[in-house]
């Protein structure tokens, strides 16, 4: 009897964390809209931060109550496997059965260090999302409108229907531009014979300057679908206004992009949303879209899954290979080559000149996790204790891990565990994609690079080594940072020009590569930039004709000093050349 109430009191725990924590994360995301309309985007980010750190805290919070409940059995295999049995009992109608799972799967493995983590006493592998499948408490999300009378009239509908607390600066004016642009772009999908319907999900998406309004549109007759976004922002005077509309399926990827924050969203039922995004964007996994929604403990499990689906049904004969490209100094990085992801291990010891530690490599990815990666540095998901079969990893690839990162691998007869590893999006290195590029390519991919480099430093964020090899193109062309083991905050650098030669001795030393000037660990000389072209000229000529100004320490000083006066920069993720006129 003393067995089966601790089971049961170790299940509502569990569940009554998940609640309390699910509610803070509500609460927090229900500011969105206020901060929005405040146009306090220093408090934007801080909720950011915030939001993300409270899952950890939680679940350390339920682990120390779950030990003081049970004592010493809080360690014993079989009381979960009773407590999982019991907790799959008592969500079964929860209406966020789902990341209650991942929940109870994250205070056990919290509790066990990571390991042992099975099927028999966690939810490894769920057969079915209820929360997908079924209407358990469903709520109404969207908000149809009929297209009877005229498409402006409509307009004004939605409109009213997300009103602001602060007025338009010019509603008659932003109606006019989306009615023009759903003329050109949305309407001509549709014959004129058929019945079609506009709905929008009742929630607004809100992410650094942003406001960003989700529908479509829906051919009754045909049943085919027009996504769209209408995109606010904040005039920072007490005023909201339209900035552009999104329609092409390459925009809606690349805002719901692996390289971009996590979107703060009324969603109470999460799933529920995830539904409709994915139907919208059916290139898109399900765990994508819950790591837009500030979900991504859940991503993390929903990504697992589909990784042990994908590898499942590739053939046995295919093994897991070093990935192409210049092996890193710090990271040791290997796929599958059917697979879209790449796994990422510190290494032991790292080639010189870096220096740091195994440590300091940790809290860099920390780092990039909670800040704003505007676009232009990619997401990660860490795991610890990954299992793989040990015949899917080619021998040099074992031979490669053997050498080094020995402290992160165990081996046995038929199994590999690696202690700890990230995963990330597969990009083709943009040196490799350099190789082999045409001059229009060329040209457009340093101008992202420059781009990329631009962004990261407004959003605060320098990233060190900006070797070619550093970043990566992604299907959408777009160039994003990955490497991170030297990333810091920009204002923690010092940026200075090479002081020129005084004398004719310090002349002899700049001629034989000498240095005749003192270096700080935090000083940084733009000058140098030019060095990570080496050897590709026409690179580094396209790169010039738009970016040479990335040379000029005083560009750099420039933006720390915004910075630090609490300028929060504009970085739109779509092109500038669709933003709407704002003249009358």
């Amino acid at each position: 009897m003393a067995r089966a109430n601790n089971v049961r009191r170790l299940a509502r725990v569990i569940l009554n964390g998940f609640n309390a924590y699910f509610s803070d994360f509500q609460n927090i995301t229900l500011g969105a809209q206020s901060r929005f309309e405040r146009a306090d985007w220093g408090a934007v980010q801080e909720s950011g931060h915030l939001r993300l750190a409270l899952y950890k805290r939680k679940v350390i919070g339920v682990a120390e109550a779950s030990t003081s409940l049970v004592g010493e059995n809080v360690l014993k295999s079989e009381l979960w496997h009773e407590a999982k049995q019991e907790y799959a009992d008592i969500v079964q109608s929860h209406q966020n059965y789902e990341i209650a799972q991942t929940f109870f799967n994250s205070v056990y493995g919290y509790l066990f260090k990571h390991r042992k983590i099975q099927d028999f006493h966690a939810f490894v592998f769920a057969l079915e999302n209820k929360a997908l499948d079924l209407d358990v408490n469903n709520e109404e999300i969207s908000t149809i409108y009929p297209v009877g009378g005229t498409i402006k009239k409509l307009l004004e509908r939605m409109f009213d229907d997300f009103e602001f607390n602060v007025p338009f600066e010019n509603r008659e004016r932003d109606i006019n531009r989306l009615f023009d642009a759903s003329v050109e772009l949305i309407i001509p999908s549709f014959s004129e014979h058929e019945v079609i319907h506009l709905e929008t999900l009742n929630s607004l998406f809100f992410r650094n300057k942003g406001a960003y309004l989700i529908g479509r549109v829906v051919s009754e007759t045909t049943g085919v679908q027009k996504p769209f976004v209408v995109v606010f922002l904040n005039n920072e005077q007490g005023a909201v206004y339209v900035d552009t509309l999104l329609v092409r399926p390459k925009d809606l990827s690349i805002l719901f992009s692996f390289s971009r924050s996590y979107f703060m969203v009324d969603s109470t039922v999460p799933s529920q949303y995830v539904r409709f995004l994915i139907d919208l964007m059916p290139n898109k996994e399900m765990f994508e879209m819950y790591n837009s929604l500030g979900h991504d403990r859940h991503g993390k499990t929903e990504f697992y899954r589909s990784a042990v689906a994908h590898t499942r049904e590739t053939p046995k004969e295919e093994q897991y290979i070093i990935a192409p490209g210049i092996p890193g100094m710090v990271m040791l990085v290997f796929t599958l080559p059917s697979y879209n992801y790449v796994y990422k291990i510190i290494k032991d010891k790292f080639t010189p000149p870096k220096s740091m530690t195994r440590q300091e490599v940790k809290e860099k990815y920390e780092l990039v996790k909670r800040w704003d990666r505007v676009g232009r540095m990619a997401d990660t998901q860490e795991f610890h204790n990954l299992a793989f079969k040990r015949s899917r990893f080619s021998d040099e690839l074992l031979a490669e891990l053997r050498e080094k990162a020995p402290s992160i691998l165990e081996e046995s007869d038929r199994g590999i565990v690696l202690k700890h590893v990230y995963i990330e999006r597969k990009m083709v290195p943009l040196n490799m994609y350099l190789a082999d590029a045409s001059d229009d390519d060329i040209e457009s991919a340093m101008d992202e690079y420059g781009n990329a480099i631009k962004q990261l430093a407004a959003a605060n964020i320098f990233p060190g080594d900006m070797l070619l090899k550093n970043f990566g193109v992604t299907r959408h062309n777009r160039v994003v940072f990955y490497d991170y083991d030297e990333v810091c905050p920009l204002v923690d650098c010092n940026f200075r020009e090479i002081p020129e030669p005084k004398n004719a001795f310090q002349e002899e030393q700049e001629m034989a590569g000498d240095l005749w000037y003192s270096v700080a660990d935090e000083d940084v000389f733009p000058e140098e930039f030019r060095l990570f072209f080496s050897g590709n000229r026409k690179a580094q000529q396209s790169f010039e004709e738009k970016h040479a100004d990335l040379y000029e320490a005083n560009f750099w000083s420039g933006l720390q000093k915004d910075i630090l006066e609490g300028r929060v920069a504009d970085v739109f993720p779509y092109r500038r050349k669709i933003r709407f006129p704002r003249e009358d």
